[in-house]
């Protein structure tokens, strides 16, 4: 049996001696002493969750921190930065008890969540086993609001959990077989919600609401039914209804549409710092929208206290030039994907002899031995990324130097003799191969054509493919476009982000190894047939293996087991070179307001795991009293 547990705020207080009451929030002052909100000793839950402080300082209360988005539905991104989850990563990759108080995992089956008592909602109601029941008796199991019952990610092949309430504070799910996913999943940027607050929901749910009330409330809402009445005031990651209450740091005031979102403090948050004082430590996140190429300019130009998003490598310099006006640094935190940009030959492809020559292993490793690596690092990157395959980086625990240098070297005459030896040793007038039908060997590489940087090193690829008389062709197009070219077969190859995750552990899932989703751009019918059955199941030995060998990672509770089964589909994906990693270890630029403390100045930002600054906890950032 594993449990996960943080350290009690009563437990500190009696080992230090400093009173909640004594540390109240100025911005939050006059609403106490109105009684409009109760004092903090009465905001925080008994045993509140405490952060650790060893490489941190602690901070003081206010200021405001301005960042830049893109578009509206970009504000969801708070959510993936506050990360207040159920459980959580810590910054050693490790899963810890965040809202709640503990877990006990009896051998990846039963799952107890234990709550914190006196835990609220940041509109003050409590947090109890009865807005797990309503998210799963009346949501996930509620025939109009799910008709397809829970998420995937409740089921543990296919089987629904039984779900239990203990009492107030505490609920239990029960696998009939090991579903290591659960605790991942409602860790994840985009985490698996599997609460609701009943006390606020329950007003737009037909088991609570009468006809009348309910048809009043859509009528308000524009919506024709109370499924998308119940939907719109209900979406906990998306953040569209500023009265829907949360558990994340700090809460959006602002009704969609608008150009600027104000984030105000969480009153009830449920974290403290090591004198058991409630964080957050800033006040306000103030959210402005911009184009996504004006927003590097004007991140140079001072405008923003804190901004990674939107922002590449190739601004470097740039960003460099404005830190002594623009009073902010530029820290360079290192990338968790296993490539920058990779390239997908599609397996699936609809073309016959495309699809063949996809398959043949000795095309894919031809055409990573004809990317200059080294070039591209040095012309697009200043030399700061490394020249090795798409796998996992080297800061893994997973990882081997012979996966990174597998077929990534540039070895001319090593491919040249790989495509002479499958039969394409004929060429036309330009030196360009040639099918056996006579047809020229020219790849046309689909892609999202969203920045200067992939254009850049995709022409770099373009020119060393020559030399081995492949063509490249690059057609930019809108992502849904690309992704539906891929998922139809249509695209023979595109490019893309390498492995999602090139940080994992072996406690991690290995699904991003085998074809088990649509979107991996490789083998996306093999992924749809994984997830829904329909279509075809792998005809390549391989690729059938690591299917066989995730499901076995998804059945055993064995560390050892799990980290023999990572370490072989890692080696059958550089033996097989399934996708052509094209550089990795990418820094990524961050532009930090000098005054803002406790911002890491190296640290690794990634998606999942590590919810970009989720994982470095954004709560305890904060700025000087004298500076705010």
């Amino acid at each position: 049996m594993k449990t996960f547990r943080l350290i009690t705020l009563s437990l500190l207080v009696a080992a230090i001696g400093i009173s909640a009451q004594a540390a109240e929030i100025p911005y939050l002052k006059s609403q106490v002493d109105s009684q409009q909100l109760p004092p903090m000793e009465e905001r925080l839950p008994d045993e509140p969750a405490q952060v650790p402080f060893e490489h941190r300082k602690l901070g003081d209360y206010g200021g405001k921190i301005r960042m830049l988005m893109s578009k509206a539905k970009d504000i969801r991104q708070m959510v993936v930065f506050g990360y207040s989850r159920l459980v959580g990563y810590d910054e050693n990759l490790t899963l810890r008890a965040d809202i709640l108080k503990s877990v006990e995992v009896d051998h990846n089956r039963v799952f107890t969540l234990h709550l914190r008592q006196g835990m609220r909602w940041s509109d003050g109601h409590p947090f109890t086993a009865e807005d797990f029941r309503f998210y799963w008796e009346d949501v996930a199991n509620n025939d109009v609001l799910s008709p397809f019952g829970p998420t995937k990610t409740l089921l543990a092949q296919g089987q629904k959990p039984l779900f239990e309430v203990i009492d107030q504070y505490t609920v239990r799910y029960t696998w009939p077989v090991p579903n290591p996913y659960f605790l991942p999943a409602v860790a994840a940027p985009r985490p698996l919600f599997i609460y609701m607050p009943a006390h606020y929901m329950k007003q737009f749910h037909a088991d609570y609401q009468s006809e009348e009330t309910l048809q009043k409330a859509m009528d308000e809402a524009r919506k024709r039914n109370w499924r998308g009445l119940f939907v719109a005031k209900g979406r906990q990651y998306k953040l569209t209804n500023p009265d829907l209450p949360s558990l994340q740091p700090w809460i959006n005031t602002t009704r969609p549409p608008a150009e600027r979102f104000m984030f105000v403090r969480n009153p009830f948050f449920h974290r403290v710092d090591s004198e058991g004082r409630q964080l957050p430590y800033i006040d306000e996140i103030e959210i402005n929208l911009a184009s996504t190429g004006l927003i590097p300019a004007k991140a140079g130009s001072g405008d923003v206290d804190l901004q990674a998003r939107y922002l590449r490598l190739d601004n470097y310099t740039f960003l460099k030039e404005g830190e002594e006006n623009g009073n902010y640094n530029v820290n360079l935190w290192e990338t968790g994907r296993g490539a920058q940009i990779a390239l997908y030959p599609n397996l699936n492809a609809n073309d016959p002899k495309w699809r063949e020559l996809m398959r043949d292993v000795r095309f894919r490793r031809a055409l990573s031995l004809g990317v200059n690596r080294h070039e591209i690092n040095q012309v697009v990157y200043f030399g700061l990324a490394r020249d090795m395959a798409n796998t996992v980086l080297p800061s893994c625990p997973l990882f081997r130097e012979e996966y990174a240098d597998a077929w990534s070297d540039f070895d001319l005459d090593r491919a040249n003799q790989l495509l002479d030896e499958i039969g394409l040793d004929r060429k036309d007038s330009r030196g360009i191969r040639l099918f056996p039908n006579g047809e020229p060997l020219e790849i046309l590489v689909q892609t999202a054509g969203e920045s200067t940087e992939e254009t850049d090193v995709l022409s770099l690829v373009e020119d060393s493919w020559k030399k081995i008389g492949v063509q490249m062709y690059v057609k930019p197009t809108q992502r849904e476009v690309l992704r539906n070219r891929v998922f139809s077969g249509e695209a023979i190859m595109s490019a893309w982000f390498g492995l999602p995750n090139g940080l994992p552990i072996a406690s991690m899932s290995p699904e991003q190894l085998a074809p088990t989703h649509q979107d991996q751009y490789q083998w996306p019918k093999w992924g749809r047939f994984y997830e829904t059955g329909e279509g075809e199941a792998p005809t390549m030995p391989d690729v059938a293996e690591l299917v066989k060998l995730n499901d076995a990672w998804g059945k055993t509770t064995s560390s050892r087991h799990r980290e023999r089964i990572w370490q072989r589909m890692l080696q059958l994906h550089s033996r097989n070179v399934y996708s052509i990693g094209l550089v990795s270890g990418v820094l990524q630029p961050l532009v930090v307001n000098k005054k803002l403390k406790n911002v890491p100045e190296r640290a690794f930002y990634n998606w999942d795991p590590g919810a970009y600054f989720g994982i470095h906890n954004m709560p305890t950032f904060f700025y000087a009293a004298e500076d705010q």
